[in-house]
């Protein structure tokens, strides 16, 4: 087989077997492509997309809820879950080139964007994609610290009272965080992936129901929050400017919420061929976000219900809630385990990516080719590579780096959200349909498509104002250990 072709997607093959020449063997074990054949389906794509949407954000949309109102907020929510449903199914179809079904495989999002578009737009997109999953893994070092440390606070302030500041550094868990890491991101490809996924959207169920459960508890408890139809008030919650910067942030939120397109090709890619991957990719993306949504609207509008105007920005995180605390102390561990897997389904097309390039430009180096079997105590054969194993090391601890000396990195983090939305999850799939379709200019079709596109522009330019603005706010407040609260 083909060594190049082989190793330029998430599967690294370690090259086909001995007598694998004969066309049964072929047939059996390998793909019409030369690979080992997917196993993946439509449940275990939906396990992957529901890891990647469904994070500890969730718990803030009653925060972005109650900068909108209860007009405009759920009205965002269900508006941009039906556009990142539209452009997931235009992606979907570009996984195959030219014939969605038939066609040539495309491994990665840039290989899509190099087969339909060419030129600089690959990469222009190799850049929005990569920096934005570097972006995220160190975003989710920082918030899964916080989850840990809130366990520990949550303890402290139920056993000396919530008037305790109860202090505690985030650096010694994000050093637990990227132990972990270390070890899972030995996990070779995203193919092997699936178990980590289901349990990281069991895990989001759990911590969005505690919270879900909890906010209806305080609302039939008779709490009585300061709701409207238009959010926060100007001159009594906040000021006019802060009105406008607040509600920039808060579209940002909610459109950065469903975006998973980052990782889209790589997870259809794992994907058996029958029943067609665009339709089984199609159906996990509506369960998916028809999951999501369901749980955003529940979240965001029963949290803002139960805390108003004066929601904090994660209820489970920021105490919103104190009692009864081992249940607080159950959703932060799960709000941990979850992000333990959405970091791996965010740093497999990282890994993949540099490794291929690796093996195609120095395909005679044993210390980046050579694989060693080892056998694993219940778990059978593990074909250590020593590349694989110093490199992915070596970027977790970089990671973990940057979250410990850039703890307000997810303010930043909301600006590389801001400048991707647009180009990955919008601009690059209609560009895609419109060029496979080899659609008309200026038709009905096509006009449609670009005013969503410009639409969407529109969003992620005023979003990455009010992330400018949120960034700058956080650097004036920044203190170095309080930052880390």
């Amino acid at each position: 087989m083909d060594r190049e072709m082989q190793n330029s997607s998430l599967y690294i093959s370690r090259g086909r077997p001995e007598g694998s020449e004969s066309g049964g063997i072929i047939s059996k074990n390998l793909d019409d492509d030369g690979r080992p054949k997917r196993t993946g389906t439509w449940i275990t794509a939906s396990a992957h997309i529901i890891t990647a949407v469904i994070g500890s954000g969730v718990l803030s949309l009653a925060w972005a809820i109650a900068q909108l109102g209860w007009v405009v907020g759920p009205l965002v929510l269900v508006v941009f879950s039906f556009i990142t449903f539209f452009t997931s199914t235009l992606l979907a179809d570009s996984y195959r080139s030219p014939d969605p079904i038939t066609g040539n495989r495309n491994y990665t999002y840039m290989d899509a964007v190099r087969a339909n578009l060419g030129g600089r737009k690959v990469q222009l997109c190799g850049l929005a994609q990569y920096v934005n999953l570097i972006g995220i893994t160190v975003g989710y070092t920082i918030t899964a610290s916080i989850s840990m440390v809130a366990v520990r606070r949550s303890n402290c302030f139920h056993k000396h009272g919530h008037a305790v500041k109860c202090q505690t550094s985030n650096n010694p868990y994000m050093i637990i965080f990227a132990c972990i890491q270390i070890m899972l991101s030995q996990i070779p490809n995203f193919h092997k992936l699936s178990w980590l996924s289901i349990l990281a959207a069991v895990m989001s169920f759990a911590y969005a129901s505690i919270g879900l459960g909890l906010s209806l508890a305080k609302v039939i408890g008779g709490a009585h929050a300061r709701t409207s139809l238009t959010g926060v008030t100007v001159g009594v919650d906040v000021s006019a400017q802060q009105k406008v910067w607040r509600t920039f942030q808060a579209l940002g939120d909610i459109a950065f919420a469903y975006a998973y397109s980052t990782v889209l090709i790589e997870i259809q890619d794992t994907l058996k061929s029958s029943p067609p991957e665009n339709k089984a990719m199609k159906r996990a993306s509506f369960v998916g976000i028809l999951t999501t949504t369901t749980f955003y609207i529940l979240c965001g509008c029963l949290g803002y219900a139960a805390f108003g105007n004066d929601a904090p920005g994660n209820f489970l995180t920021g105490f919103g809630f104190y009692e009864p605390f081992v249940l607080i102390d159950i959703a932060n561990v799960c709000i941990a385990i979850h992000l333990i897997g959405a970091y791996q389904v965010f740093c497999q097309p990282i890994f993949s990516f540099v490794e291929s390039r690796c093996h195609r430009r120095w395909p005679d180096s044993k210390f980046i080719t050579s694989e060693h079997a080892i056998n694993i105590p219940f778990y059978g054969v593990y074909y250590l590579n020593l590349f694989r194993l110093v490199w992915r090391t070596l970027y977790v601890i970089v990671t973990a780096v940057l979250a410990m000396i850039l703890p307000f990195f997810n303010d930043f983090l909301a600006l590389l959200g801001a400048i991707s939305f647009w180009p990955l999850t919008v601009y690059f799939p209609v560009e895609m349909y419109m060029a496979r379709t080899k659609m008309p200019k200026f038709s009905f079709r096509w006009t449609s498509l670009k005013m969503l596109s410009w639409a969407c522009l529109a969003v992620s330019l005023v979003s990455a104002a009010g992330s400018v603005e949120g960034l700058i706010q956080a650097l004036k407040t920044y203190k170095p250990f309080k930052a880390q609260q």
